[in-house]
């Protein structure tokens, strides 16, 4: 007997604020009559902190500041146990959704160390003999927009051999200058990041210029922090030996789920920065880091 269950959310995009509401249906198919004990709804959101492979062992207290932090958690029954008749059957619901206490709803996020995720999830339990049926569906919640105007100040950059940190020999390091600058590092997530940047001369002929857009994720408690930076993509805006003197567009999208307005919590904190890195023909590379703030405006 092929029987099926899904949730359908009302909006298309599964974008949703803390106070509304979830609205929905449910829908079970079936070719034949069902028999159920119960259909029930939950809807939960949780932070889930992970250490990376060197914090592992370091910190005795770290691992109970890495339980999943649990953000809102609530369930209700949809129907009470009966029977479906054959075919299609749709249970609207509606979930209101509201934090735990005094706790707050972080915008969903996607990453390695840290994970900010919301499920509603629907259970249809059956007699001994049949399996239960269960479907989780994800959604998104974003942070209400901050009233205040974000200011745009434009950050200018100059890298040259002598601006370089962590160089062993710069003596044997080859001339070179390059200059140009970001529109802002106080960016609004749902805008590009933007600048230019111009190669005013370089001794060693230029391979790639690339945009690396870097998440920096900290969890951790009193005792101790463990810091992890990882790649969240990387964009190539110039290949080969570009031209002295010309101007090369700096433009690079955030990425939804992979991104979220910058976040400082007591047990985590989710930071963002682009690199942007200059591979030269001897694949020296030339990276000039600068830290962001994302808002959601």
């Amino acid at each position: 007997m092929s029987v099926s269950l899904d949730i359908r959310l009302k909006r298309a995009n599964k974008v949703y604020h803390e106070g509304e509401r979830l609205t929905g249906v449910l829908v079970i198919s079936s070719k034949d009559a069902l028999q159920h004990q119960g259909v029930s709804l939950s809807l939960d959101g949780l932070v889930n902190l992970q250490l990376s492979s060197k914090s592992v062992g370091v910190f005795e207290a770290f691992y109970n500041s890495v339980k999943p932090i649990q953000l809102v958690s609530s369930n209700m029954e949809v129907v009470k146990p009966g029977k479906f008749p054959a075919g299609r059957t749709e249970i609207p619901f509606e979930f209101p959704l509201q934090a735990k206490g005094n706790k707050v709803l972080y915008e969903t996020y996607h990453g390695v160390f840290v994970n900010i995720q919301y499920t509603l999830r629907c259970d249809m339990r059956r007699s001994l003999l049949a399996k239960d049926l269960s479907k989780t569906c994800e959604f998104m919640v974003h942070c209400q927009p901050q009233k205040s105007k974000l200011q745009l100040n434009p950050v200018d950059f100059s890298i040259t051999p002598e601006t370089l940190q962590n160089v062993r020999e710069r003596t044997s390091l080859p001339k070179f200058l390059i200059k140009g600058h970001l529109d802002a590092t106080s960016c609004a997530i749902t805008r590009p990041l933007t600048g230019e940047l111009v190669v005013e001369r370089s001794e060693v002929p230029i391979k790639s210029i690339e945009l690396q857009l870097v998440r920096v994720e900290t969890c951790g408690c009193a005792e101790g922090y463990a810091r992890d930076a990882t790649e969240i993509q990387n964009i190539q805006i110039a290949e080969g030996d570009v031209c002295h003197g010309l101007s090369i567009p700096i433009y690079m999208v955030f990425p939804r789920l992979f991104t979220c307005p910058t976040l400082e919590t007591t047990n985590f904190k989710v930071e963002f920065e682009v690199n942007i890195v200059i591979v030269l023909h001897d694949d020296h590379l030339i990276t000039e880091n600068f830290p962001l703030k994302l808002v959601r405006v």
